[in-house]
């Protein structure tokens, strides 16, 4: 697949099942992830790879965090489950620096640029994913109970495995309704 190609028909699928990446194409998503942008180079990312068991152990610290923080029943019933739906995630997390030229939201937009590039390095293997945040990246207790410093962001979570449907999707945004010129 070329770049172009690549760019035009990447897109979300959130269907995904086994097989995930394999350790060769799991590298290159790895590689992806450092070609981004990165003012001053601060490298602000950082990774956790979720696969196998640890899936479950991510289900139970989702659940422990909703149950903490009072969220709606809904969420807590399906908190264990959330992660079971891709062989694997990948968490992107945003380590916040001080840096007199580099403001927080352009280290953040560096991570997001990341899981794009993961995405992108997953879809031109063959395989395909999904960017979710929600309450989940957001929560207080879900960071303290991964060892992310409060300052610091949860980015997304980057779930990567096969689609089990095949469909291309309907392209619904054209360019001339988001560009204007000066």
């Amino acid at each position: 697949m070329d770049a172009i190609e690549l760019l035009l028909t990447r897109q979300s699928d959130s269907n995904l099942s086994y097989p995930g990446p394999t350790p060769k194409q799991l590298e290159v998503i790895k590689k992806a992830a450092l070609k981004v942008p990165d003012h001053g180079g601060l490298k602000p990312f950082r990774f956790i790879l979720v696969e196998e068991e640890a899936r479950t152990k991510l289900g139970e610290i989702y659940h422990q965090a909703a149950v903490e923080e009072a969220q709606d029943q809904r969420t807590i019933e399906r908190a264990k489950s959330l992660p079971e739906r891709a062989p694997m995630l990948i968490i992107a997390i945003s380590p916040f620096q001080e840096h007199p030229k580099v403001p927080r939201i352009e280290q953040i937009e560096s991570a997001g640029c990341s899981v794009f590039a993961m995405q992108q390095a997953a879809f031109a293997q063959g395989l395909s994913g999904v960017w979710r945040t929600g309450y989940f990246a957001q929560s207080p207790t879900v960071k303290r109970l991964l060892g992310i410093d409060e300052k610091d962001e949860i980015v997304g979570y980057l779930y990567i495995g096969t689609p089990t449907v095949q469909c291309t999707k309907p392209v619904r945004n054209q360019p001339e309704d988001f560009f204007s010129s000066l």
